[in-house]
């Protein structure tokens, strides 16, 4: 052994070196990362190139990545079932317009609602929970009898059979003729005002020539779609001047099947009638 002090001694130089770890094997660069520590054995340079090894834990952030697809794909299904749900509902109701435009003698189609969602399950099923009508400056009838401003209608429990025809649980109805129609429809002739005079009277006022005075009309429901309109009090003017002012009928035509006027009242406005029916049908 030298005793110069500059020159290192073999021995120390030695024990200071790392030795290799076991299972180490190949370049310098294949030994600065170890097999199954997040590098294959062939190193950088391989054809695998460097893939992730078994066992490599990924970072956080892309796990949360990856699991947000199922989430965002399930709200794209529930979306793409409610647009159809909601089209087939909005075509539904637009083919239950025109039967029921059929079955009542409108003259135009009413607005239909279906409630309930969601719609397709009804529709299977061919049953309808509730149904609401609504329509406004109507005709009814063939002929064109009687002017409606407005009607309402509530259909509970409806039942499709077939392409034309359906059954209706509960049936109700709410229609509003005003005076003006009313006298269309009786015919009165110019001249003859009608307006409100009590919950089942109408009040004339006449003015025919010479003539001028009020005369009062009784309202009263004389059949199961039909209305009569009977002067109770002329004033002074004989009823013969009147005509058929003086005692006149309407029919509220084309009633569904099962389906009866219920009351009828007066307002400011004209005649108020409810019709109501069970079991009823609808069919063009």
């Amino acid at each position: 052994m030298s005793s110069d002090p500059t020159r290192p001694n073999p021995e120390w130089w030695q024990a200071q070196q790392p030795q290799a770890a076991q299972g180490f094997e190949g370049t310098q660069e294949t030994q600065r990362f170890p097999v199954g520590q997040g590098w294959d054995q062939g190193g950088p340079g391989s054809s695998g190139g460097r893939r992730r090894a078994r066992g490599y834990q990924q970072p956080p952030q892309y796990r949360r990545r990856r699991r947000r697809w199922p989430f965002v794909s399930l709200i794209v299904i529930l979306l793409i079932l409610v647009a159809a749900d909601r089209g087939a509902n909005a075509y539904t109701e637009d083919q239950m317009a025109s039967q029921v435009q059929s079955s009542l003698a409108l003259s135009g189609k009413p607005q239909v609602t279906i409630q309930g969602f969601p719609f397709l399950t009804q529709l299977a099923a061919r049953d309808f929970r509730t149904v609401d009508i609504s329509a406004s400056n109507e005709t009814a009838g063939t002929a064109g009898q009687l002017e409606i401003q407005s009607l309402t209608a509530t259909l509970h429990g409806m039942h499709i059979h077939g392409l034309k025809s359906a059954t209706v649980d509960q049936f109700s109805a709410s229609a509003l003729v005003t005076f003006t129609a009313l006298g269309k429809a009786g015919g009165i002739p110019q001249g003859i005002t009608l307006s409100a005079d009590g919950p089942n009277r109408v009040k004339a006022d006449i003015s025919l020539g010479p003539l001028s005075d009020s005369a009062v009309a009784q309202v009263t429901q004389t059949g199961s779609s039909q209305i009569n309109i009977k002067i109770i009090n002329a004033g002074g003017i004989p009823l013969s001047v009147l005509g058929s002012a003086t005692n006149f009928t309407i029919t509220i035509p084309k009633l569904p099947a099962g389906v009866s006027i219920q009351s009828v009242s007066v307002t400011q406005q004209g005649l108020r009638i409810v019709a109501t029916g069970h079991n009823t049908t609808l069919s063009q």
